[in-house]
């Protein structure tokens, strides 16, 4: 009898533990049972939902402008000679046919030589086959006498048209002058000669080089590691120091299959309409490709995603009485696009604005 009423108190103990605990709980649920997004919150929030799309990824590249090469002519030194006078500097307009600079020139002096010389020549040979003729209808010279003189007198020709088109090679212009003119309407891109300056014609150094700019390249690095990445094709989207809100598209046209010895870094190119010539060579450019990897994925909004506790959430909305927090995986986040791994599944709607109020209601 003591015994029993030894246990009793124990046994109404643990009733009124239970009866409190199960209050409690029942209070929580009818608490979350009850919540309930209000209309000016349905009015603030907004609802995406999950699809499955490519897996996108993207590669930054560092490159420069420039100029189309098969647009680009370099000018060399016909004839021997001194810069006499400079038309043109850097940077300028030129059209073709347009004088660049003059050449004094010995050589064009020795040719005007020859031109009177060859001139003289076959004035004689004309009159020599003239009195050759003459004689022939006399029959005091013989026929061969004639060849002999229509002979010298085409040898005479042969040489003046010669000479005449030396100088029209070398560009003859008023005295023994040589005039150095544009091949090609473009820019002034190079200038490496100065008045007075001494010319030979065996030089390898250029003169001028011309571009036209209506069209230019960008020439970008890929290292090692991005080099599978890369391919023909690609779109590209271009920016460049000078034009930081602008951006010029374009595509990879050349994928240059080797690699520079000391960079490590093999060269793709970009063609660009050069509208405007706001573009000019030797800027610094950077390039930005996106492309496909090949699979697919869940996706959603990356403003969806609430990082919390070192890992990843989303609020899944089924109606505004039924709000679900779950944990997500994701894989990357590109261009405010998430790739899900493991959490949800494709047409579950979640919410991408104003989501981390009802998470921190629901979560507290």
């Amino acid at each position: 009898m003591k015994h029993v009423n030894y246990m009793l108190p124990l046994i109404l103990a643990a009733a009124l533990t239970g009866w409190s605990s199960c209050k409690q709980s029942h209070a929580e649920d009818a608490e979350a049972a009850t919540f309930v997004l209000s209309d000016t919150m349905m009015a603030s929030i907004r609802i995406d939902t999950t699809v499955i799309r490519p897996v996108e990824s993207e590669l930054r590249l560092s490159g420069k402008v420039t100029p189309d090469m098969g647009k680009v002519l370099k000018l060399y030194p016909l004839v021997s000679g001194y810069v006499r006078n400079i038309n043109v500097q850097l940077g300028d307009y030129v059209k073709k046919g347009q004088v660049l600079a003059v050449i004094q020139s010995g050589e064009i002096a020795d040719y005007d030589k020859q031109l009177i010389q060859a001139k003289t020549d076959m004035v004689m040979a004309e009159k020599s086959l003239k009195v050759a003729q003459d004689l022939y209808k006399s029959q005091l010279a013989t026929e061969k006498d004639v060849v002999n003189a229509e002979g010298a007198l085409n040898n005479a020709k042969a040489e003046l048209a010669r000479i005449n088109e030396m100088l029209r090679i070398y560009r003859k212009g008023n005295g023994a002058t040589s005039i150095v003119t544009a091949p090609i309407s473009g820019y002034i891109i190079e200038k490496n000669i100065n008045n007075g300056m001494e010319m030979r014609s065996d030089n390898s150094a250029h003169m001028f080089t011309i571009s036209e700019l209506d069209d230019v390249w960008i020439m970008a690095n890929v290292f090692e590691t991005d080099i599978s990445r890369v391919k023909e094709g690609y779109p590209a989207e271009v920016t460049t120091i000078s034009y930081p809100d602008r951006v010029f598209h374009g595509q990879i046209d050349k994928v240059y299959n080797v690699l520079d010895p000391d960079t490590k870094t093999m060269q793709v190119r970009i063609r660009l309409n050069n509208e405007g010539m706001l573009l000019k060579p030797e800027m610094f450019a950077t390039v930005l490709l996106r492309y496909r990897e090949g699979n697919e994925m869940m996706t959603i909004p990356s403003s969806a995603v609430i990082f919390d506790k070192g890992k990843n959430f989303v609020m899944v909305f089924k109606d505004r009485y039924n709000i679900e927090t779950k944990e997500v995986k994701v894989t990357k986040s590109l261009n405010e696009v998430s790739y899900i791994q493991r959490g949800l599944q494709p047409g579950d709607k979640v919410i991408s604005r104003n989501q981390l109020l009802i998470y921190d209601a629901l979560n507290d």
